[in-house]
């Protein structure tokens, strides 16, 4: 669609330097209405100025969504229920967000009677992806305006410049000179002085977590409960998913808990260094898992453990609303209708460590059998055959082997 031919917009707005600079680039380059929306995730702060910001910088209607309910219960608890981790690491804090925005900016473009939505991915990242496979799959005949891939301005000085020609203020500073992505999940910083590899981090830039070594000297124990494999009580006290999220975040943050340092793989072949704050991510897989040891089935643990990898690879990639994400997501919450239970949780100085479980309804450790003292149920000499018949393709192997060397 020609610029020309583009009436209203609707632009995903963070009020951050890429966004704004985009939101008078739209009106300036387009000259139609542009909409901005911002999705209320858990950013605290940082969205008071959002409104008064958009509407002096030239928006025409101004969309401001507290999802923070919706995108804990229906996209980090289901990614939760999968243990899903990225190269190790990472807990897809920023991956998990993108489809829930897309979702709303999509819902309020037809709302608007938009025939554009706009984003302020650049062209070397993983959002441009996950933001607008998600555009087409609630719209395919949408127009998207990726602004990083059009225009001229190549690099963040030229932004800087660009914004002080057109009055806008700018967040990033030579006081904090990277950028960062906060949402009730986690915050993420990148670019700046972090694109030097072996620099460490340096301690100011930490917004959800004390440093380990300024944490409380006495360890902390927290419970937590789930259903289905979902987190529905912390120490006794039922919460709704935003609210626990939110408590866990407190709690951790205070232990020094979730601070990530990685080197990852971006979707589209290049190494980017990203640090990451994700306390209440970090106890919530952590008592997770813990619940699953004494409630999953091992075969049914195994298969699903196969698939986290590929299912984590597909919501970085922004594969949320695929068909194969779909697919997978029903065969990881059947695992979890017996993941009922409570894990008790110990946080220090920067560790999360289980230190018990249980479970009153789906516990699969049974005493009779486990224990190291005299029993009824488990004769051992059954073991001899299980060992002989497991060794007999290791035993003829031998055989092989040792009639090649005579």
């Amino acid at each position: 669609m020609a610029k020309k031919d583009v009436k209203k917009i609707v632009l995903a707005y963070s009020g951050g330097l890429d966004t704004s600079i985009i939101l008078k680039w739209l009106k300036n380059e387009y000259g139609c209405q542009v909409v901005t929306f911002s999705a209320d995730l858990g950013q605290g702060d940082e969205l008071t100025p959002i409104r008064d910001k958009a509407l002096a910088t030239g928006a025409d209607k101004v969309y401001i969504d507290d999802l923070k309910e919706e995108f804990t219960r229906d996209f980090v608890f289901p990614m939760f229920r999968a243990n899903a981790i990225y190269e190790g690491h990472y807990l897809l804090g920023t991956s998990i967000a993108r489809p829930l925005i897309a979702k709303r900016q999509m819902e309020i473009a037809k709302l608007e009677g938009a025939d554009a939505v706009s984003h302020g991915a650049t062209g070397k990242g993983n959002d441009q992806v996950r933001f607008e496979l998600a555009y087409y799959h609630f719209n395919p005949a949408i127009t998207v305006i990726a602004p990083w891939r059009d225009w001229k301005l190549n690099s963040r000085q030229a932004l800087v410049n660009y914004a002080k020609r057109n009055d806008i203020p700018i967040p990033v500073t030579k006081k904090r000179p990277w950028s960062s992505d906060r949402n009730l999940l986690h915050i993420s910083f990148e670019g700046g002085i972090l694109e030097d590899t072996w620099a460490a981090p340096p301690e100011n830039m930490f917004v959800l977590t004390k440093a380990p070594e300024k944490a409380p000297n006495k360890p902390q124990y927290v419970e937590v409960e789930f259903r289905n494999g979902n987190a529905v009580a912390v120490d006794g006290e039922k919460m709704t998913p935003a609210q626990l999220l939110a408590h866990l975040n407190f709690i951790g943050g205070e232990h020094g808990i979730g601070r990530v340092d990685l080197l990852e793989n971006r979707s589209v072949g290049m190494k980017s260094r990203g640090i990451y704050e994700t306390p209440g991510g970090t106890i919530l897989r952590e008592a997770h898992m813990a619940v699953e040891q004494i409630t999953m089935d091992r075969e049914v643990m195994r298969v699903r453990d196969s698939l986290i990898p590929e299912y984590a690879r597909m919501i970085y990639a922004g594969y949320w609303f695929s068909p194969e994400r779909e697919m997978l997501q029903t065969l990881i919450d059947e695992s979890q209708k017996t993941v009922n239970g409570v894990a008790r949780i110990k946080l220090y100085k920067g560790h999360c460590r289980t230190v018990g479980r249980k479970s009153d309804t789906d516990s699969l450790f049974n005493l009779d059998f486990a224990t190291f003292e005299k029993d009824q149920v488990f004769n051992q000499k059954d073991a001899e055959g299980f060992i002989k018949i497991n060794s007999l393709r290791l035993r003829i192997r031998a055989l092989m082997q040792a009639g090649k060397k005579k």
